[in-house]
C-alpha cells in the first residue's frame, strides 16, 4: 500500500475554494496565497501537493471528464463533494481502506456514529503490517484519526463535533447516474457486483439494482444481470453527460 500524509493535510485545509483554484491550472503560489488565508510560500505548496495528488489525480480521461463537468457547474456544491470523495478514494490508498473497513463498515450496520477510536486502532492494526506506516509516531496516527473525520465530515459524511453522526446521502438522478458512469470508468473487473468501489454508492447493493432498473434511466445505460454477475454498457459520451443530465 502506498501510504502518504494527505489525510493530515487535507483535513486541515481551510479554504477549499483552493481545489478549484488549482484545477484551473492557475499555479501562482502570489495569488493563491491572496486568495486564501495560508500564511506561507511553504504552506501553500504543502496543500497544493497534497490537492493535486489526491484530489486533482485521475485514473483515466473518462473520470476526469465526470470531475470536470461537475466542478465547471457545480462549483463546489454537495453533489461535487460526494464525486471527490469518490476521486479522492482512488487516488489515495489509505483514505480508501480507512473507509471500507471503518466507515462503510459502520455506514452499512445502520450504526448513527462514528467514533474516533475506530479509525485510531484501525491505523495501529495497519501499523502491525505496514512498513510504511511503521515509521509514523503515535502522534502522527492520533492527527490521522482526526484529520479523516474532518475529511469525512468536509465531504458531507458526518455531522456534529465531538459526536460524529453518521449522514445517510441519498443520491439524486443527476448524481446516481454519474455514479454508474464513474464505476465503469474506474472498475477493471467483468462482474461489478464484486467491485469494492459499489460501496460507493451509499446503498445496498439490492437497492442499486432496483434503482438501474428504472425506465427514466434507459436512455443512459443498458444492464446485463443473471443474479450473480453484474455489467453495466454506458450510452452517451462522458463529456456530453452532463449536458445531456441536466437538458432532461
Amino acid at each position: 500500500m502506498k501510504i502518504n500524509t494527505d489525510i493530515n493535510i487535507l483535513g486541515g485545509l481551510p479554504d477549499w475554494s483552493l481545489i478549484k483554484y488549482y484545477y484551473d491550472i492557475n499555479y501562482d503560489h502570489r495569488s493563491g496565497k491572496e486568495e486564501t488565508t495560508l500564511k506561507t510560500e511553504k504552506s501553500i505548496r504543502r496543500f497544493k501537493r497534497a490537492i493535486e495528488e489526491t484530489f486533482l489525480s485521475f485514473k483515466n480521461e473518462k473520470s476526469k471528464i465526470l470531475f470536470d463537468s461537475l466542478i465547471r457547474n457545480d462549483g463546489v456544491s454537495k453533489d461535487f463533494l460526494y464525486f471527490l470523495f469518490w476521486n479522492a478514494s482512488v487516488n489515495n490508498e489509505l483514505l480508501h481502506a480507512v473507509n471500507r473497513n471503518v466507515y462503510f463498515e459502520a455506514f452499512y450496520s445502520g450504526r448513527a456514529a462514528l467514533r474516533i477510536d475506530e479509525v485510531f486502532s484501525y491505523l495501529n492494526e495497519l501499523k502491525s503490517t505496514e512498513p510504511q506506516l511503521q515509521k509514523w509516531t503515535q502522534s502522527t496516527i492520533n492527527t490521522t484519526a482526526s484529520k479523516y473525520l474532518t475529511l469525512l465530515k468536509k465531504f458531507g459524511l458526518l455531522e456534529g463535533k465531538q459526536t460524529k453522526s453518521i449522514l445517510h446521502p441519498f443520491l439524486n438522478d443527476k448524481m446516481f447516474i454519474i455514479f454508474i458512469y464513474w464505476i465503469t470508468a474506474i472498475e477493471q473487473g467483468p462482474n461489478l457486483l464484486k467491485s469494492e468501489w459499489l460501496k460507493y454508492g451509499f446503498m445496498e447493493t439490492e437497492l442499486l439494482l432496483e434503482r438501474l432498473k428504472k425506465k427514466s434511466f434507459t436512455d443512459y445505460f443498458n444492464i446485463y444481470y443473471t443474479g450473480d454477475n453484474l455489467k453495466i454498457e454506458t450510452k452517451i459520451e462522458f463529456g456530453k453527460l452532463y449536458e445531456t443530465i441536466t437538458r432532461n
